[in-house]
């Protein structure tokens, strides 16, 4: 129901502007203001987009307004046809979401004009019952754990397809050598499968944070003591509006005590975080003159027709770049003042569904990278021998140490990694000229010794170690 205050509607001058600051081309539900993630592509379309706009945060006060006045009747504090009443008008497609924006800016949040127009919505006897007892950061707070709730299966389930798609590809690749790289430079040799392991290890990793985080509903009143809902039991209250909402019972109305909030923030922050780790080493490995990966479905340029650039991987590394201030602005409202503060909850609100959608985002587009990622084994093997024998040059060290002692197949092989670097030349071949050596080891042991495929360590046997983690069971379904 939209408000009759004529401060909620739009009009326009006669010089075409809108009187609220709007374009006269935008529409209600579409006003020139709304963002529509034209500057956000990497949650354009997805479905946690939908799950984080206004018209789903509005339903989930509305949710939360309806859950009240249940949990007041199924305590006998309200009438049972209130509650039915109040339910039946809790519906988003009532309401104007750009009113109700408006009108928030008197009392500093849109729970006032939205329990004015609910009140309005109802019949003249449920209107008492509206709201009764609550204060608007309870509504609010409570929202935003029902939205987080509706987000967080939709992450873990990508999250979950992602560590499906990346636990094939570590199975596939267990043994297939590549350079391993410390500091931009080959180091040893490892596998891309224990390299696909690692990233399944870290999406697990977020999805167990996303599943362990607590969403409690908020219910406290003024000042966080229940007074206003006159009732002898208000734990018992908490508790019956906890349920009917499906989120976690409070164990005290958290107005200013903000673990909630702050323990989301972290694992969504750390969701994107992971992501991103996939993301830069796929953006490194598809380089042209690396060329050992390359996105199935990479995108065009407007202006090179030759280029097929990693737009998933793009996407979810700018995802990773934003979401550690979105982070640190819920981090620093924990400081918040007395028993409800000034500005810091207000600015929680933003950077709380941007983390939502950053990281929802980010396991999106990570589930259709790592489901259409190309490996080429062959350009990793190449790679692999670039530097003709050094990247195996920590395996000699056993060897020639217990031929030559410590100190002396340290500065030989120094000697010898500089001089080949300097030719061009073998390893190996070096080695076999070095006199410290001959009638020591022969050249085809040598060769042995730095044949990168032959110091692969434990990788096969880690990659089967960390396939045997199994992901958590998905979360409890969405609350109504």
């Amino acid at each position: 129901m939209t408000s009759t205050d004529s401060t909620s509607t739009d009009s326009t001058s006669t010089d075409g502007t809108s009187t609220d600051g709007a374009s006269p081309h935008g529409s209600p539900d579409d006003p020139d203001g709304a963002d529509l993630g034209l500057l956000s592509p990497v949650r354009a379309g997805t479905a946690v987009e939908a799950a984080t706009g206004d018209r789903a945060f509005l339903q989930a006060m509305l949710d939360a307004e309806a859950a009240l006045t249940r949990a007041q009747a199924g305590l006998g504090q309200a009438p049972a046809q209130a509650a039915q009443a109040v339910t039946a008008a809790a519906r988003a497609e009532g309401f104007d979401p750009r009113s109700l924006a408006l009108r928030a800016r008197a009392g500093g949040n849109p729970v006032i004009p939205l329990v004015a127009d609910l009140t309005a919505a109802v019949p003249a006897e449920a209107a008492p019952y509206v709201h009764r007892g609550a204060t608007s950061q309870d509504i609010l707070d409570t929202a935003t754990m029902l939205v987080a709730a509706r987000c967080l299966p939709l992450i873990t389930a990508a999250l979950h397809t992602t560590a499906e798609a990346l636990g094939r590809l570590a199975t596939a690749h267990r043994l297939t050598p590549m350079a391993g790289r410390t500091l931009t430079q080959h180091a040893v040799p490892t596998t891309f499968g224990l390299k696909a392991a690692g990233w399944r290890s870290l999406v697990l990793d977020a999805a167990d944070r996303l599943a362990a985080v607590r969403l409690p509903a908020q219910l406290g009143g003024a000042a966080g003591t229940l007074a206003a809902f006159d009732t002898p039991d208000g734990p018992a209250l908490m508790a019956r509006y906890a349920h009917e909402l499906g989120l976690a019972e409070p164990e005290l109305p958290w107005h200013t005590l903000r673990t909630p909030i702050a323990d989301l923030a972290a694992a969504l922050a750390f969701t994107a975080g992971a992501l991103g780790k996939l993301a830069a080493d796929v953006l490194v490995l598809s380089r042209t003159e690396i060329g050992e990966l390359t996105e199935g479905r990479g995108g065009g340029s407007s202006a090179m027709p030759h280029k097929a650039n990693p737009v998933a991987a793009t996407l979810i590394a700018s995802a990773a770049r934003q979401a550690p201030a979105s982070a640190a602005v819920l981090l620093g409202a924990l400081a918040a003042e007395d028993e409800r503060p000034a500005g810091a909850w207000h600015a929680e609100w933003q950077p709380l569904r941007e983390l939502l959608r950053l990281a929802g985002a980010a396991s999106a587009r990570a589930a259709e990278l790592s489901a259409d990622l190309r490996v080429f084994a062959v350009r990793m093997h190449d790679n692999l021998r670039l530097t003709r024998g050094l990247v195996a040059s920590e395996h000699l060290v056993g060897e020639l140490t217990a031929l030559l002692g410590r100190g002396p197949a340290r500065e030989l092989l120094k000697r010898a990694v500089l001089r080949a670097a300097e030719e061009e030349s073998h390893l190996a071949e070096v080695l076999v000229e070095e006199p410290a050596l001959h009638g020591l080891i022969t050249a085809g042991r040598l060769h042995e010794l730095t044949d990168p495929t032959r110091y692969l360590g434990a990788a096969g046997a880690l990659v089967a170690r960390a396939l045997q983690r199994r992901p958590v069971p998905p979360a409890q379904e969405n609350p109504s």
